[in-house]
């Protein structure tokens, strides 16, 4: 061992041993519990009751101490004849000081010895009556309690939808009256998110559609024998319904989605509310150009969703039944009239400006949240694929006499 390190431990032998030592003490716990004694009436007849130990919630739920406690206070007389001694109680809470509000009666007894910190607790007790909650009253009409939410929403709904037809009625009257200064450049990139962007998908699903139908088609006219009247199927299914229908759920499911979520993010990021603070109307720089650019693109869309659908079909019927593409083309005119072309346009421009309102309602709708953006844009969607559906059922019951018979 060298000297330096011996000379090191002698030190600290030095100041173990010149350190004072301290009496050791052990903390002992303290019996906390809440305790309710009760002793016998004397000779006045009255009860004395003392309460003593901690009477918070810890201690009363230890050990289920608290049913004891109320078993306890049941048995009391509640004629007034008790005498109430608190001044040994250490600390009480709510619960505690709630336990004997409720059996004296929820009023302080004659005969009451408390303690000045514990005036507090019961005092604000006799101010606010009771510190429990009440539980909801049951109802008895089941039905009416899953009813009611349901009615409310679907009232907010349509007032809110009113609100907005009214809107955009009176922006369309503005802009009538001064088109130089309406929001031209919002339409345009509308019509181009909206329409343009969406000639791939559409064509694609569209010639899909096309094949398909008349593939399935060619297989049961072969068979009695009516394979030229595969024009005419193809030409009114597709013309007058499977093409403004299946561009709309389209249209519904991608540009539909977008103006709402666009809508939702501005809500969240506050440029709603910039709009408003700059002068900027939300239902003019906002709303109206999303309306007018898909009434406009629809008709377009739809032209083009059928031509691709014909296309596709004219594919098939080539390949299953040899039909040329030419003779397609001569027995197309005669066999679907034009009637039938311009009830497809017409639900066109009705689909789209019923996406843009649908849309446009769910995104102002929504809250400074991300959980009511995906629930709006989801809803959107939903919506406006089923009134779509709804008004396509509405043109067929309203045209079901027209562009049938030359």
């Amino acid at each position: 061992m060298s000297f330096t390190s011996a000379v090191s431990k002698c030190f600290s032998k030095f100041a173990m041993a010149a350190r004072p030592k301290l009496p050791y003490t052990r903390t002992m716990p303290i019996d906390s519990t809440p305790i309710l004694t009760v002793s016998q009436a004397g000779a006045n007849g009255a009860s004395g009751v003392v309460a003593s130990g901690k009477w918070q919630v810890q201690q009363l739920v230890r050990d289920n101490a608290i049913g004891a406690i109320e078993a306890q206070l049941a048995a009391l007389p509640k004629d007034g004849t008790v005498d109430w001694d608190l001044a040994q109680i250490s600390s009480i809470d709510h619960l505690g000081a709630q336990l004997l509000w409720n059996a004296w009666g929820r009023q302080r007894p004659a005969r009451l010895a408390l303690p000045a910190h514990l005036q507090n607790f019961f005092e604000r007790i006799e101010r606010t009556g009771t510190l429990t909650i009440p539980a909801p009253p049951v109802s008895q009409h089941i039905l009416h309690d899953l009813l009611a939410p349901m009615i409310a929403k679907a009232r907010g709904h349509i007032r809110g939808s009113i609100r907005l037809l009214g809107q955009l009625l009176l922006d369309l009257w503005h802009f009538a009256r001064a088109p130089a200064r309406g929001p031209w450049k919002e339409i345009s990139a509308n019509i181009f998110h909206a329409g343009y962007q969406a000639l791939g998908i559409t064509a694609l699903v569209g010639f899909l559609i096309g094949v398909v139908l008349s593939y399935l088609s060619a297989q049961q006219l072969h068979t009695f024998g009516g394979d030229v009247y595969l024009v005419n199927l193809l030409g009114i299914s597709i013309i007058r319904e499977l093409g403004p229908l299946l561009a709309a759920i389209l249209i519904a499911g991608r540009s539909g989605s977008s103006i709402t979520a666009q809508l939702g993010v501005m809500r969240v990021t506050e440029e709603l509310d910039a709009m408003l603070v700059m002068g900027m109307p939300h239902g003019f720089r906002l709303i109206m150009p999303k309306v007018l650019a898909l009434a406009i693109a629809m008709p377009l869309i739809v032209i083009w969703t059928d031509a691709m659908a014909l296309v596709g079909g004219i594919v098939a019927a080539n390949v299953e039944l040899h039909l040329s593409p030419s003779y397609f083309f001569r027995a197309l005119p005669d066999a679907v009239p034009i009637a039938n072309y311009l009830i497809g346009l017409t639900k066109g421009v009705v689909f789209g400006g019923l996406i843009a309102l649908v849309a446009c309602h769910y995104g102002m709708r929504i809250k400074a949240n991300t959980e009511s953006l995906g629930r709006g844009t989801t809803t959107s969607v939903v919506t406006a694929i089923t009134i779509v559906i709804l008004a396509d059922a509405i043109f067929a019951i309203v045209f079901r006499g027209i562009g049938f018979s030359r």
